[in-house]
C-alpha cells in the first residue's frame, strides 16, 4: 500500500511525513490487501494565526474495485487531527467491509458463511417439499 503525504501551508519535513505515514498505516494495517493507495492532506486553515480547530487532516483511500473514500478531521494540534482522521477512516473501512461481507443473495437472505451448510440443507428440504406438493397437486404419487 502506497502512502502519499501532502501538506498545504505547513512545512512537512521527511520526519513528519514518516510519522504521519506510520500513524495512518498503524490504524489501517488490517486493510492493507484491500487498499491500493492512501493520500493524506495536512493543512493549517488559519495559516500562521492561532485558532481553535485550525489543523486539518484529510485522508483519502482507494479500495480495490470501489470508489475512493475520504474523511476529514479538524483539531487544535496536528497529532490529534491525524489520529482523529485515521480513526474515522478505520471506521469507514470497517463499515464498507461489513457491507461487503453481508451481501444479500438472490433469495433475499443475508449470506452468512457460518450458516452456509445449514442453509443449503434447509433450502434443499424446502425445494423437496415444494416439489412433492406440486406432484401431489397434479395427482402423481
Amino acid at each position: 500500500m502506497q502512502v502519499q503525504v501532502n501538506s498545504n501551508q505547513i512545512v512537512a519535513s521527511a520526519s513528519v511525513q514518516d510519522w504521519v505515514s506510520a500513524a495512518v498505516l498503524g490504524r489501517l494495517d488490517r486493510f492493507e490487501d484491500f487498499l491500493t493507495r492512501v493520500e493524506v492532506h495536512l493543512s493549517d486553515e488559519n495559516a500562521k494565526k492561532a485558532g481553535a480547530d485550525d489543523k486539518r487532516c484529510q485522508i483519502e483511500v482507494r479500495p480495490k474495485g470501489h470508489q475512493p473514500l475520504s474523511v476529514t478531521h479538524k483539531s487544535e494540534s496536528m497529532n490529534q487531527a491525524v489520529d482523529g482522521a485515521a480513526e474515522k477512516m478505520r471506521h469507514a473501512l470497517e463499515h464498507l467491509m461489513g457491507r461487503l461481507d453481508a451481501k444479500t443473495v438472490s433469495t433475499g437472505h443475508l449470506a452468512d458463511p457460518l450458516l452456509e451448510e445449514e442453509s443449503e440443507q434447509v433450502t434443499d428440504a424446502l425445494l423437496q417439499e415444494e416439489f412433492l406438493a406440486k406432484q401431489e397437486a397434479l395427482g402423481k404419487d
